[in-house]
């Protein structure tokens, strides 16, 4: 490395940035750094910085220290935790260079930000007052249209999650091999049969009733589908209340 021009510390906002623009420069994967390499590197450099500030060269000789301390302990045989595994020396700078990294970045994000927005000029408002004070009237039942189906998802997910807590993992499919066909058509026929007969019924309880996480997901399916073509209704009394589905004769 040719150091022919001393290197002044304000280049770096301290020794992570120093390390990191080491990094950077040899193509280095941060998570295997080659600790001898980057020490050579990082003391070559520092020997030649212009030291006027001790306050800010003491925090590079300090991470000259960590390094060298490092570097030697790479050399011995790994330590083991409580756990039973190797540790690696470099773990904790690795850490603190990622940390450094991310904020480093974000930092420049904001402050392109910040350069963007001076760029932007805003004007004193203009609107006339009878367009100041105008409120549009709110169509609540438009607000809330989707709140019903997202509900119908929540029940759906809390009922698949039961599905997979109640299987036994070792006993359950133990020695048997499983291949249900489930048609949808099929479902969609039966439960418009089962609604017809019915005319109301609980939309979570239909789900509870399947035998399986293939039937309640083709049941899930087999109702939007119904609801999408109009045959069925989904009904909630109170915004707490449970939902109920209900039957939609042709005409």
């Amino acid at each position: 490395m040719d150091m022919s021009i001393s290197v002044k510390l304000e280049a770096f906002d301290g020794p992570l940035d120093l390390l990191l623009h080491l990094i950077e420069k040899n193509k280095i994967d941060i998570f295997d750094i080659p600790i001898v390499e980057i020490t050579n590197q990082y003391m070559e450099y520092i020997s030649h910085m212009e030291a006027k500030d001790m306050d800010i060269m003491s925090d590079f000789l300090l991470m000259a220290a960590t390094l060298l301390k490092i570097k030697s302990k790479m050399l011995l045989p790994a330590e083991v935790n409580e756990e039973g595994d190797e540790e690696d020396p470099r773990a904790e700078l690795v850490e603190r260079l990622l940390e450094y990294k991310t904020y480093k970045y974000a930092s420049i994000e904001l402050k392109d930000l910040q350069v963007d927005a001076s760029r932007q000029i805003f004007k004193s408002p203009t609107i006339p007052k009878e367009i100041l004070d105008y409120k549009e009237e709110v169509d609540i039942s438009e607000l809330l249209k989707d709140v019903t189906l997202a509900k119908l998802q929540k029940i759906f997910r809390g009922v698949m999650k039961k599905q997979v807590d109640k299987i036994d993992p070792i006993r359950s499919k133990f020695g048997k091999i499983e291949k249900e066909q489930i048609s949808l058509p099929d479902r969609m026929d039966y439960i418009e049969k089962y609604a017809k007969k019915h005319q109301k019924f609980n939309f979570r309880m239909l789900l509870e009733e399947q035998a399986n996480k293939m039937m309640v997901i083709v049941s899930f399916l087999g109702i939007l589908e119904l609801m999408k073509v109009g045959k069925l209704k989904i009904v909630q009394e109170n915004i707490f209340d449970d939902i109920w589905v209900t039957y939609q004769a042709a005409g």
